[in-house]
Formats: C-alpha cells, sequence, structure tokens
C-alpha cells in the first residue's frame, strides 16, 4: 500500500507579497524613516516584497533636471543605506520599467472622472501649484493604481494621508475584474502598527515635513550630528519642567513619541528615566539617540552615492526583475481586454 506520507504533495504557503514607494523629491525625514521606512527593512522577512523610486510620480510638479537626476540616485542609494536589500527584496526605479505607463493607460480608462475629483491631495496639491494643475496631477492616481496592480501585492503600507488611494486602486481593480475576469489581486491597506507618528519640531500640531519652510522643523536623514543636536534644543516645548505625556503637551508629547520609537521604552519608562530632570536634558537625550541611530545609515549612503557604478548596475538588475513580473501581469490584461499581444 502506497505510504500515505508520500501521495500527499505539501505545498509551502506563499508569503504574502507587499509594496510601497517613495518619490525622489528631496532626502526623507526622520519622520519618513520611524514613521515607514523603519518598518520596511522588517517587512523583508515577514513579506514577499517590491520597494520602488516613484519618480514619474515626482513631475506633477515642475522639477529641475540635473536635480532631479541627483536625487534620484540618492533615494535609491539611501534605500540601499536603511537596509532593503536586493537579495531579498524587488528595488527598482519606476520609470525604468515602461509597463507603469503601459498600464496607466489601460486603467485611466477604468477610473471615472468623478472618482478623481475628489482626491483630497489632487485639491491640495493643485491650491500650492495654481500656476501648473495639469492633466498628470490630476490623473496621477491612475498611474499609482498601475503601481501596486502591476505587481499582485496583498498589501500596501500606507499612512493615513495615502489610504484613500488605495481604495481607489481597489475600486479600479474590482471593475477591471469584474468587466474582463479575474487579472488583479485586490490590494488592502496595511497600517504599520509600530510606526511612530512624528510632528514637526516647531509646530507640533502638524506632521514633520521635508517641504516645510522652518528648516528647524524637520530632521533630514542627511543632518549632521551638530544640526540633529541643534535642532532638537530648539524644539518646542512648554511652560513646565517635568517630561511627561499629557493634554496640553504637544512638542513634548511629540519628543516622546520620538525616543520611544528608538529605544524600544515606554511612556511610562521614559517618565522614571528623566524623573527630576529638565527639559534641557531630556532634548539632549533624544537628540543623542537620533545621532546614533541615524550614523550607520548615513556612513553607508556616503559610500554608495560615490559609486553610481554599483548604483546603476543594482537599478538595472532591479528593473529587470521588476519587469518581468509587471510584463505578466500587463500581457494578462490585454489578452483579456482583446489586443493582440505578441
Amino acid at each position: 500500500m502506497e505510504n500515505a506520507k508520500d501521495s500527499i504533495e505539501v505545498v509551502a504557503e506563499r508569503k504574502k507579497r507587499a509594496l510601497s514607494c517613495i518619490q525622489p523629491t528631496g532626502i526623507p525625514t526622520l519622520g519618513n524613516y520611524l514613521g515607514a521606512m523603519r518598518n520596511w527593512v522588517g517587512m523583508q522577512d515577514e513579506m514577499d516584497c517590491a520597494f520602488a523610486v516613484a519618480d514619474l510620480h515626482a513631475i506633477t510638479v515642475r522639477q529641475d533636471p540635473a536635480q532631479f537626476k541627483k536625487q534620484i540616485y540618492e533615494m535609491f542609494a539611501l534605500l540601499l543605506a536603511i537596509g532593503l536589500d536586493p537579495d531579498r527584496t524587488l528595488l527598482f526605479v519606476q520609470s525604468q520599467v515602461p509597463a507603469h505607463s503601459e498600464m496607466t493607460w489601460l486603467l485611466a480608462c477604468h477610473t471615472q472622472f468623478g472618482e478623481l475629483t475628489r482626491m483630497t491631495q489632487f485639491k491640495d496639491k493643485a491650491s500650492k501649484h495654481a500656476d501648473n494643475i495639469n492633466l498628470g496631477l490630476f490623473a496621477y492616481p491612475s498611474l499609482m493604481a498601475a503601481d501596486i496592480l502591476l505587481y499582485q501585492p496583498d498589501y500596501v503600507p500606507v499612512g493615513a494621508d495615502q489610504k484613500q488611494h488605495v481604495e481607489l486602486t481597489r475600486d479600479i481593480a474590482e471593475r477591471f475584474n469584474n468587466l474582463y475576469g479575474k487579472v488583479f489581486t485586490i490590494p488592502k491597506p496595511y497600517i504599520i502598527k509600530n510606526a511612530a507618528r512624528v510632528r514637526s519640531l516647531q509646530d507640533p500640531t502638524k506632521k514633520m515635513s521635508k517641504s516645510d519652510a522652518n528648516q528647524n522643523a524637520y530632521i533630514s536623514l542627511k543632518d549632521d550630528p551638530d544640526t540633529i543636536v541643534r535642532k532638537f534644543r530648539r524644539a518646542v516645548t512648554d511652560s513646565e519642567s517635568r517630561v511627561y505625556y499629557g493634554e496640553g503637551k504637544d512638542g513634548i508629547n511629540n519628543l516622546l513619541e520620538i525616543y520611544s520609537a528608538i529605544t524600544g521604552l515606554s511612556f511610562e519608562q521614559i517618565e522614571q528615566e528623566f524623573d527630576g530632570k529638565g527639559y534641557g536634558e531630556f532634548k539632549t537625550a533624544v537628540a543623542e539617540a537620533v545621532v546614533d541611530t541615524l550614523r550607520p545609515i548615513q556612513q553607508k549612503f556616503g559610500e554608495l552615492i560615490k559609486d553610481r557604478p554599483y548604483l546603476e548596475k543594482m537599478m538595472a538588475e532591479g528593473a529587470g526583475r521588476a519587469a518581468a513580473v509587471a510584463k505578466r501581469t500587463l500581457d494578462k490584461a490585454l489578452k483579456k481586454m482583446g489586443f493582440v499581444v505578441m
């Protein structure tokens, strides 16, 4: 009698897939790192991940060509420097995979005008760039949907401000599948559980942003140690001197969030650590923790950005792998729609 053990085919359950993209519009902030990028590194062990430098998205706003090219290299180098591993994850530059532009047109023809008019980010950017309200700015959610759906991810790691775009992507994918049959996986927003909510150091009611006019409001991942210490010493707090998390203490609450995210200590443990100590000592401790966290990233980034041949080699390899995955999805979509695919 055949051994039952031998007759059973054991199929390993595939890892869940996740995809995230980041625009090369300047060096990310400490908020970007603690809120999202640091968590991407850990996700490589848990999921089948893809990460892209979303350079096509960046041109909805006018870019200086020389500076733009520099920023693409810098963002790619930074993703490597934080710990994304091309041997474990798919890492590429969006514009180097033509399927993104091709799929965008297919999906644009399945995206309703009314859906795009409801996108809050379009309204926000249009108000900030009133002299350049272009079609790309209006229709870029179709490109975002293409970015996602080409790689058939189960999850898209997003912040609250991007959740609306994932919901639209789901609507577009479901509409397409209903019309032509199953082509796309319907992705879900993936809200990172331990993401830190880092606020502006000068106005802690607002999110930390690299576009803030006040350079003391944010920590850039490229800031040197002296600059980091100086910015934290100037951070807005309140008239008290005791370190604790509480209502009306937005500035200290923000510093507690940062220190907790870096050290792994709870707010209660931090309050005990700084019991009887003033804000000055606490600000210095937060600054030093940030400096220590960013030092290895900055050192690795410094090495990588000087080695353009290596970066281009990694880009080419990543684009090749991404193109192979994306083409399968694009060809399937084209065939389902009735196109003659050669």
